[in-house]
C-alpha cells in the first residue's frame, strides 16, 4: 500500500499543544494522528486510525483464538436495564444522561454489562448453549471530572469488552483463565511490558479481579510488587495486621494541655518536650490521626466519615474510594464542620465518634461514622485529640477506651511495607491500566433474570465474567514506550507504514527514482508512506519523518548521482548507503525481519 504525503490528510505541528502533559499526548497531536475536539475528546486522523486499526486487529485475532465471538452494541442505551441493576444511580455524575423528544431517559454507554446480559437472555435458555464468550470493540463515554493526558484519560474512548457466560463456577474459572491467557498474548504481540496485579472489584462486583498495567512513570495507577512474586494495585493491598496487645498494666488515659498543636509534628514536638518518657522518644507513629472525609453517595446524600490511622501515615484517597465505592470522596468543608460542632479541627478524638459518642436516653444515634486503620488493634496505646482546643489524650488504649464502627484500608502503602502474603517487602511503581478482568459471578444475571435450564430442567442463574482492554489507552501506552525527543518511534507491527520514502531536492530524477522505489516496495506488500511533496525543504521532510515514527526511512537525494540511496532506521541503528538496484530487496528484507522479530518476541 502506498500513502502519498502530497495528498495525505495531515498537518504536523512544530510546537507542543498547550494542554499536553505527557509525551504520547504531545506527539500524537503534533504528528497529526489525533486532534482535540473538546476536553477529553479527540478526532482520529488517517495515520492515527491506521495504528488504531492494527491494535484492534491484534485484539480481534486473540479474542477469536480464545473462542470469543464478536458483536456490536449501540452506544446510546435506554435507562431501564441500568435502573434494574442500580447503576443508573450508582454511576452518579460519571455518565452522560439525556432524554429523547418524548422525554425518555437514555445514556451514552460507559460499559455494556447489562446489554450483553439481556442479549444472551433473549437468545439462550439451555445449559447446552453454554459456555459462551462474546465481545465487542466499541466507543465508550464517561463524564470524567478531570480528563487528562490525552488518550490516557478521556471522556470518549475505544474499549474491547468481552463477557463469558457459564452454568457454574467451574465454568467461570475456565473462561476467566482463557481470557487471562488471551490478554497475555495480546500484550506480548503488541510488545507492551505489563504486570498482572490483584485489583479491587469496586462497583463492578465479583469474586476476583486483576489488572494489566504497563509500567511507566506517568501512569495514574500505583501498584506494588515484592521479590517473592506478590503484585497488586495499591487499592487492593491489605494491611498485615499486628497481633493484639495485652493492656492490663496500661495506665489510665489522661488528658493533657497541649496548646498550639493542631498538627502531628507540633504535637510530637510538644510531647517530647513536656511529657518525655524514659524508654524512647515520642514519634508520629504514636499518635492517632483522625481525618474527616465526606462521602457523596450516588443519590446525592452526603455523609461524614472519620478515618483513624497512625499519625505517620496519610490517607490515600484512591484506596479509600475503592473501599467505599460507588460513593465519591471529598475533604470535609467548613459547612460539614459547622454541622458537627463536636468535631474540633486539629483536636478530634474517638470519644465523639461512632460507637463511642454519647447518646442521650431515648435519642437516636447520630454520631459520625468512625473507621480505623487495621493497625489500630486492641491494646495499642495512642496520643489523640481530646475534642477540646489545645488538649490531647495520652495512653488512650484501643479496645479498652474506644472502639469503631469498623476498619478500612485507607492508609497510604509505603515502600518497605510487608507483602500480605509474606513474600517480602513491597516496592512501589506506577503504571497505566491497559486491561482489567473480573469474575463477576451472578450479580448482573440475577438482577436481569438471566437463567438457563440445567440437565434436570431446573432454572439456574448464569455466572458471568467481564474482560476489558482499553484500546485507545493501549495506543497511548505504545506511544509512551516508543518515542524519543524527536518524535514517535513505532514498532513495525503497529506503525502506520513500514517504510517512509523521502524524496529530497528539486531534481526530477530524484522524484522518479523515489516513485519507482516506493511502488516496487508496495508491490512487495510493504506499506509505504512516500513524501512526494515537490516544494518542501529536506529539513521539513526529515523532521516530519522523525515525528511520524515509521520504523525505516529511505532517503533518495544527492547520493542518487552516485547510484545510491540512504536507508536509516528511525531508531537504534546506523544509516547505510545502498545501491539503487538493491534497495528494494534490502528494504523488503529489513521489513520482513522487523515483522518476524515482532512475531518471535511474541512466541
Amino acid at each position: 500500500m502506498l500513502l502519498r504525503m502530497s495528498t495525505l490528510f495531515v498537518r504536523t505541528l512544530r510546537e507542543d499543544p498547550a494542554d499536553a502533559e505527557v509525551a504520547s499526548h504531545r506527539l500524537l497531536v503534533r504528528a497529526g494522528y489525533i486532534r482535540r475536539a473538546a476536553p477529553g475528546i479527540y478526532t482520529w486522523l488517517p495515520l492515527g486510525l491506521r495504528v488504531l486499526g492494527k491494535v484492534e486487529a491484534v485484539v480481534r485475532e486473540e479474542m477469536a483464538a480464545a473462542g470469543a465471538q464478536e458483536v456490536h452494541f449501540p452506544a446510546l442505551l435506554p435507562r431501564e436495564p441500568y435502573e434494574a441493576t442500580g447503576r443508573w444511580t450508582e454511576y452518579g455524575p460519571n455518565i452522560f444522561r439525556l432524554k429523547d423528544r418524548k422525554g425518555n431517559d437514555y445514556l451514552l454507554a460507559p460499559t455494556h454489562e447489562e446489554m450483553f446480559t439481556l442479549l444472551v437472555k433473549d437468545l439462550y435458555s439451555s445449559y447446552k448453549d453454554l459456555p459462551l464468550t462474546i465481545f465487542q470493540i466499541q466507543t465508550k463515554y464517561r463524564d470524567e471530572a478531570r480528563p487528562r493526558a490525552g488518550l490516557i484519560r478521556g471522556r470518549e474512548f475505544v474499549m474491547k469488552d468481552a463477557y463469558s457466560f457459564d452454568v457454574d463456577d467451574a465454568g467461570l474459572d475456565a473462561s476467566y483463565d482463557a481470557q487471562r491467557q488471551a490478554y497475555q498474548r495480546v500484550f506480548d504481540r503488541l510488545g507492551l511490558e505489563y504486570v498482572i496485579v490483584a485489583a479491587t472489584s469496586g462497583a463492578m462486583g465479583g469474586s476476583r479481579s486483576e489488572e494489566f498495567l504497563t509500567p511507566t512513570a506517568i501512569g495514574e495507577d500505583t501498584f506494588v510488587r515484592s521479590a517473592g512474586g506478590y503484585a497488586a494495585n495499591v487499592e487492593a493491598v491489605t494491611t498485615v495486621v499486628p497481633d493484639a496487645l495485652p493492656y492490663d498494666d496500661a495506665p489510665a488515659a489522661h488528658v493533657e494541655d497541649t496548646p498550639d498543636t493542631p498538627t502531628i509534628d507540633s504535637l510530637v514536638a510538644l510531647a517530647n518536650e513536656r511529657f518525655a518518657r524514659p524508654d524512647r522518644a515520642w514519634t508520629a507513629a504514636d499518635t492517632l490521626k483522625n481525618v474527616v472525609l465526606a462521602l457523596v453517595h450516588p443519590t446525592g446524600e452526603r455523609e461524614l466519615v472519620v478515618v483513624g490511622l497512625p499519625g505517620d501515615r496519610e490517607v490515600d484517597l484512591k484506596r479509600f474510594e475503592a473501599a467505599v465505592a460507588p460513593a465519591e470522596v471529598e475533604a470535609a468543608g467548613d459547612a460539614d464542620f459547622a454541622a458537627h460542632p463536636e468535631l474540633v479541627r486539629g483536636y478530634i478524638g474517638p470519644a465523639v465518634l461512632g460507637p463511642n459518642a454519647p447518646v442521650a436516653d431515648g435519642a437516636e444515634r447520630t454520631a459520625v461514622r468512625y473507621l480505623l486503620d487495621p493497625r489500630v488493634v486492641p491494646g495499642t496505646r495512642w496520643i489523640t485529640g481530646a475534642n477540646v482546643p489545645g488538649r490531647h489524650v495520652f495512653d488512650l488504649v484501643a479496645g479498652r477506651d474506644f472502639t469503631a464502627d469498623g476498619t478500612v484500608e485507607a492508609a497510604e502503602v509505603r515502600a518497605g511495607d510487608p507483602a500480605p502474603d509474606g513474600s517480602g517487602p513491597l516496592e512501589l511503581a506506577r503504571g497505566i491500566e491497559i486491561g482489567h478482568i473480573f469474575a463477576l459471578g451472578r450479580k448482573y444475571a440475577q438482577a436481569l433474570g438471566l437463567t438457563v435450564l440445567d440437565q434436570n430442567g431446573k432454572a439456574q442463574v448464569v455466572t458471568m465474567g467481564s474482560y476489558g482492554i482499553g484500546v485507545t489507552r493501549v495506543l497511548a501506552a505504545l506511544a509512551e514506550a516508543h518515542h524519543d525527543e524527536k518524535g514517535l518511534a513505532w514498532p513495525a507491527h503497529v506503525a502506520p507504514a513500514h517504510v517512509h520514502v523521502v524524496a529530497t531536492g528539486k531534481d526530477a530524477a530524484v522524484f522518479t527514482a523515489a516513485e519507482d522505489i516506493a511502488r516496487a516496495l508496495a508491490d512487495r506488500g510493504v506499506e509505504v508512506l512516500y513524501d512526494d511533496r515537490p516544494k518542501v525543504s529536506p529539513g521539513v521532510k526529515f523532521a516530519d519523518a522523525e515525528l511520524f515514527g515509521v520504523p525505516l526511512v529511505v532517503v533518495v537525494g544527492r547520493g542518487l548521482a552516485d547510484g545510491v540511496v540512504e536507508v536509516r532506521p528511525r531508531v537504534g541503528g546506523e544509516s547505510v548507503q545502498v545501491p539503487v538496484a538493491d534497495v528494494v530487496d534490502e528494504v523488503a528484507a529489513r521489513v520482513s525481519a522487523l515483522l518476524t522479530g515482532s512475531a518471535n518476541a511474541q512466541a
